[in-house]
C-alpha cells in the first residue's frame, strides 16, 4: 500500500498520549508530535485503524495539498489548479471546515467561500455542473487550515467528531468528552491492571472509556459510520476485517465502581453503559461521596467533581475538603487522579499532589493532579518507595 501524510487532531495536553497510541497500531513513520496533533505518513489500513482505534483522537485528516497564498484570491487559484475529478463528482456533495491562525486572513467563513467557489469552478468548467455543497451528512468533508501564510487542504476521513463514540444515549449537563476522559485514564498508566472508582460519575463518561481501555475494545466500533466510508477508494473488505478483528481484545478479572449522589445522574450512566454493553464489568451505586469505601486491594480512582463554573455544587468547597478526607483516612494504597479548574478547590483538599499536568476541559484551563495515598507520614511513605 501506497504511503501518504496523515495528521490526527487532539486535545491540549494529550499530544504525547496521542503519539503512544499511534506507536502501538504501527503508526511510527515520521511521527512528529504538534500543537494539539500528531503527523506521520501511512497508507490506507493505518487511515482506518487510526479512526477504528485511537481513543484519545477527535478526527484524522489526509493532507492533500500545502501551499502558500497572501490572498483570498490566491487561495481559490491554488485550490482550482486541483484536479478535483480525484475526489468528486458533480454527483456528489461536500462541505468545507476552516481553521485560520493568520492575520492575513482574518474571516475564516470567507475563506471558506473561495475554496468551495474554486471547487465548484473548477467542475462548471470541465462539465457545465457543480457538486453540491451540504453542511449536514456530505459526501466529502474538507478541512483547510491556514498558519500564517501556510496552507494546508485535507480530506477528513473521520467526519463527525471521533470523541462521539455512539455509546452515548444521554448526558447531564457539561459532560465529560469522551476522548479527554480516555486521555485522562490513560495518562494515569492504567490498562484495567486494578479496580477503577469514579465516586463522581455523573453520566458514567470515566467509567465506560475505562472498560474499553482494559478490555481493550476500539471505541469506534459504536460508530454508525466514518467518513472514508464515502471516499472513491474506499476498500470495504479491509475495513471490514479491521473492524471485526478482535484479537486485541483481552479479559478484565478486576471491576469498575461508579457513584453519584444523584439518583438522575446514575440513571443516565445507566442507560449509558447498557448501550455500550458494558454492565458486566461496571456496578454503579447512588452514593455521596461522604460513604464511599473502597474495595480491597488497592487500585485507581480518577473522577472529574463539579468545579463550581458550568455546574454548580452548594458548598462547593466543602466538597473539596470532604474529597481530601476521604481519599486521607479510607483510601490508603490507591492512587488519585482529580481533574478541575477550581485551584482553590485543590487547596481544600489538602494533600500534596505528586504530579500536575495542565489541561483544557471545553475552554476551561484546569489541571489534572495525582496523588499517593499513604498511611502515616510523607517521609516513612517515601523512604518505603526507595
Amino acid at each position: 500500500m501506497k504511503n501518504f501524510p496523515i495528521l490526527v487532531k487532539t486535545f491540549q495536553g494529550l499530544e504525547e498520549v496521542l503519539a503512544a497510541e499511534l506507536v502501538k497500531i504501527g503508526a511510527t513513520d515520521n511521527l512528529q508530535i504538534h500543537r494539539r496533533a500528531v503527523s506521520f505518513d501511512g497508507n490506507q489500513e493505518l487511515l482506518y485503524k487510526a479512526n477504528l482505534c485511537l481513543r484519545t483522537a477527535i478526527r484524522v485528516l489526509k493532507p492533500i495539498k500545502t501551499f502558500k497564498a497572501a490572498s483570498a484570491d490566491e487561495v481559490y487559484e491554488e485550490v482550482k489548479k486541483m484536479n478535483w475529478e480525484e475526489f468528486l463528482n458533480t454527483d456528489k456533495s461536500f462541505s468545507i471546515d476552516s481553521t485560520v491562525y493568520s492575520e492575513i486572513f482574518t474571516h475564516s467563513k470567507f475563506v471558506t467561500y473561495r475554496v468551495k467557489d474554486a471547487i465548484c469552478d473548477f467542475f462548471i468548467e470541465k462539465t457545465g455542473k457543480r457538486p453540491s455543497v451540504r453542511l449536514d451528512m456530505p459526501d466529502v468533508m474538507l478541512n483547510i487550515h491556514i498558519s500564517g501564510d501556510t496552507c494546508t487542504l485535507s480530506l477528513d476521513s473521520s467526519g463527525e467528531s471521533l470523541h462521539k463514540r455512539g455509546y452515548r444515549v444521554s448526558q447531564n449537563e457539561a459532560p465529560l468528552n469522551e476522548a479527554l476522559a480516555a486521555g485522562l485514564i490513560l495518562l494515569t498508566g492504567w490498562q484495567g491492571d486494578s479496580d477503577f472508582i469514579d465516586p463522581m460519575c455523573g453520566s458514567g463518561t470515566l467509567l465506560i472509556e475505562a472498560a474499553m481501555i482494559a478490555l481493550n475494545i476500539p471505541p469506534g466500533i459504536y460508530r454508525k459510520e466514518f467518513a472514508f466510508e464515502k471516499w472513491a477508494d474506499f476498500d470495504a473488505d479491509l475495513f471490514d476485517r479491521l473492524y471485526n478483528d478482535q484479537s486485541g481484545e483481552r479479559e478484565f478479572k478486576h471491576k469498575i465502581y461508579g457513584s453519584d449522589i444523584s439518583p438522575k445522574a446514575l440513571k443516565i450512566a445507566e442507560s449509558n453503559v447498557k448501550s455500550a454493553a458494558l454492565g458486566k464489568y461496571i456496578e454503579l451505586k447512588v452514593l455521596p461521596i461522604q460513604k464511599l469505601e473502597p474495595p480491597a486491594n488497592g487500585g485507581l480512582l480518577v473522577t472529574n467533581p463539579p468545579y463550581g463554573e458550568r455546574i454548580t455544587a452548594d458548598n462547593i468547597l466543602d466538597l473539596y475538603a470532604c474529597i481530601g478526607e476521604r481519599l486521607k483516612h479510607h483510601f490508603a494504597g490507591y492512587e488519585a487522579w482529580i481533574i478541575s479548574s477550581n485551584i482553590e478547590g485543590f487547596y481544600k483538599i489538602g494533600l500534596k499532589p505528586t504530579k500536575r499536568i495542565k489541561m483544557l476541559n471545553g475552554d476551561l484551563e484546569c489541571e489534572y493532579r495525582k496523588y499517593e495515598i499513604f498511611s502515616g507520614k510523607q517521609k516513612d511513605f517515601k523512604a518505603n518507595k526507595q
